[in-house]
């Protein structure tokens, strides 16, 4: 579970980029998070995974608070960047073994998880090659690996599809809906709207620091009964702001 109460993100003082945020993002659900370059969604996304500090608001992951118990907060999720271009000297499986030091991960536990997430997502004949020679996309991949090599019950992710072929995508999206349906919860940004449209159980738009909607895709339908598309109606929404 991930709670926001009255979150609010200033760099000057005065101009807000995120603007008194309240978001709770339930277990058992994939939960989008939408909205136009500029936002408010990476900052948002910053602050819950605890690189940058809320100018005010609380955050909680699990029950705990980032702000006040980093350390704790961080080992209940794992979180994907929108940039995967990190660590580039390491070898594939370096990096993972690096992720699995940092959480602890037992040698026994990780040698089957890395087995099986590098089966699902076509890496085994990478590992053993510089992350610096891999593809956008296979870079993209060894990172989602390396997030979920501790098995983490929340699961934050900021445009993970970006860069991923069409069956790394296809694969990603069921392993979301796997983990979700399991108990855990599973938030993440996206500009690809059919994305969102297909495998969400409820979304939430921002625009200019300020959640414009939260619910449901049957519920926006509703507000915008002309409207069939979650892209016309993100459309219709931001543009009216």
């Amino acid at each position: 579970m991930i709670e926001l109460k009255n979150v609010s993100k200033t760099y000057n003082g005065s101009t807000y980029a995120v603007d008194d945020l309240n978001l709770n993002v339930k277990d058992g659900e994939i939960f989008g998070f939408l909205g136009p370059n500029g936002a408010g969604k990476t900052t948002t996304i910053k602050m819950i995974t605890g690189i940058i500090a809320a100018t005010k608001g609380e955050i909680k992951i699990n029950n705990t608070d980032i702000q006040k118990e980093p350390l704790k907060a961080k080992m209940e999720f794992g979180f994907v960047p929108d940039s995967p271009d990190m660590f580039l000297r390491l070898k594939g499986i370096e990096y993972l073994n690096f992720m699995a030091d940092i959480y602890d991960v037992p040698a026994n536990v990780r040698k089957e998880r890395i087995k099986n997430l590098a089966e699902r997502f076509g890496m085994i004949n990478a590992l053993d090659d510089q992350i610096q020679s891999y593809s956008h996309g296979m870079r993209q991949k060894i990172i989602i690996m390396g997030v979920l090599i501790h098995d983490p019950e929340v699961w934050i992710l900021d445009e993970p599809m970006t860069g991923l072929d069409p069956k790394s995508s296809y694969i990603l999206k069921e392993m979301m809906r796997e983990h979700a349906d399991s108990g855990n919860t599973v938030l993440f940004s996206t500009h690809v709207l059919e994305v969102a449209e297909k495998i969400c159980d409820r979304v939430a738009i921002i625009n200019k620091g300020k959640i414009l909607f939260c619910g449901t895709l049957s519920e926006m339908r509703e507000h915008f009964k002309n409207s069939e598309s979650l892209e016309k109606m993100f459309l219709e929404m931001t543009e009216n702001e």
